[in-house]
């Protein structure tokens, strides 16, 4: 099979960890990055997001690394850039700032088979996939995607876990995020008050979709699920907060955490546990989806629980080219049961 054939738009440190991911596994190839950064301090950058493990080279507009080969180009918005020119299977949207169906479309309009947004969506689109949660959703002829958000992919993928063993009568999750590059370092004028407030000086109250769409792609727990967001000023590691309610008595904290055990021996690339007293920079470089702290667990009564869990972009990349992978499979066996 030929490498999925890979459009970035957007290479803040989403979309440097989707190429780092992609350099690092034979499914992808990014052929095309967009980006209105001077190509040398994008390539700075990218040094700075991959370390050392891989050595990157930028030769003109191109960044080279071990046969691969990525167009640089500055350019603001999805109509800019001539996708279908450079034969891409898929463009990731990394910017987060196209986020309708409308702002969107452009991709497919100039020569993208598929668009798959790294946020999630402001209204309608095809399909909203957190991957290792309803996977099964996916058609081929979705061509407007979203891959949800970390914090979203992680809190459907725990109550999930619950869901399969346990019957969830109520949950509420609170995101203690690390703050996101649409936050003033300093108190400005933004989209409202608390908002504009400095990230990097106040732990901000913060509403989040992740009490929607969570929901949607977890119906289960529909009209039982409430969340809430905290944004801190921590650069990398975010932390989910979650209290479920159990329709049964009888569990308790030992069945709770060797619940997650079975469930991270089962499915490694999208959770592991831990017992270690991680803090928010310890879970830096993972790319699962979810941390279970078991040490963090707690009960209380006979049906409450309360659980921590971490996770950091690098997690929600990976999970990108997983939705990506996804549909050049279904894409795959379309072309074969058509031929």
């Amino acid at each position: 099979m030929n490498p999925i054939r890979i459009g970035l738009m957007g290479f803040g440190r989403v979309g440097r960890q989707i190429y780092g991911l992609a350099l690092d596994d034979d499914r992808f190839e990014v052929v095309a990055i967009s980006d209105i950064g001077k190509p040398k301090i994008l390539h700075h950058l990218l040094g700075k997001t991959l370390g050392e493990r891989r050595p990157v080279e930028l030769v003109d507009n191109y960044l080279i690394c071990a046969g691969s080969r990525s167009r640089l180009m500055p350019a603001d918005h999805p109509n800019e850039i001539p996708w279908d020119v450079f034969g891409v299977d898929v463009v990731v949207d990394a910017t987060g700032r196209f986020a309708s169906y409308e702002e969107l479309v452009p991709y497919l309009q100039n020569g993208a088979p598929r668009v798959i947004t790294s946020a999630l969506p402001e209204d309608e689109i095809d399909r909203v996939i957190l991957f290792g949660v309803n996977d099964d959703e996916a058609r081929a002829t979705d061509c407007v995607v979203s891959a949800g958000s970390a914090s979203t992919a992680a809190t459907a993928l725990l109550l999930k876990t619950i869901h399969e063993s346990w019957h969830i009568e109520q949950a509420s999750m609170t995101s203690v995020h690390a703050y996101t590059s649409d936050q003033s370092l300093q108190d400005y004028a933004g989209p409202d008050i608390r908002r504009s407030r400095s990230g990097a000086e106040n732990i901000i109250p913060n509403s989040t979709p992740a009490r929607i769409w969570v929901q949607r792609a977890f119906p289960a727990i529909a009209n039982r699920f409430s969340a809430y967001a905290l944004n801190v000023p921590v650069q990398v590691g975010s932390m989910l907060d979650v209290t479920v309610v159990l329709a049964e008595e009888g569990n308790s904290v030992e069945t709770m955490n060797a619940l997650f055990e079975k469930a991270a021996a089962a499915q490694p690339r999208l959770m592991q546990t831990t017992r270690d007293p991680i803090v928010s920079s310890d879970v830096r470089g993972a790319s699962q989806s979810l941390i279970m702290d078991l040490d963090a667990t707690m009960q209380a009564g006979a049906k409450l629980f309360k659980l921590i869990a971490w996770h950091e972009t690098l997690g929600h990349a990976q999970r990108i080219l997983d939705v990506a992978g996804l549909y050049a499979g279904l894409d795959l066996k379309n072309i074969s049961e058509a031929s």
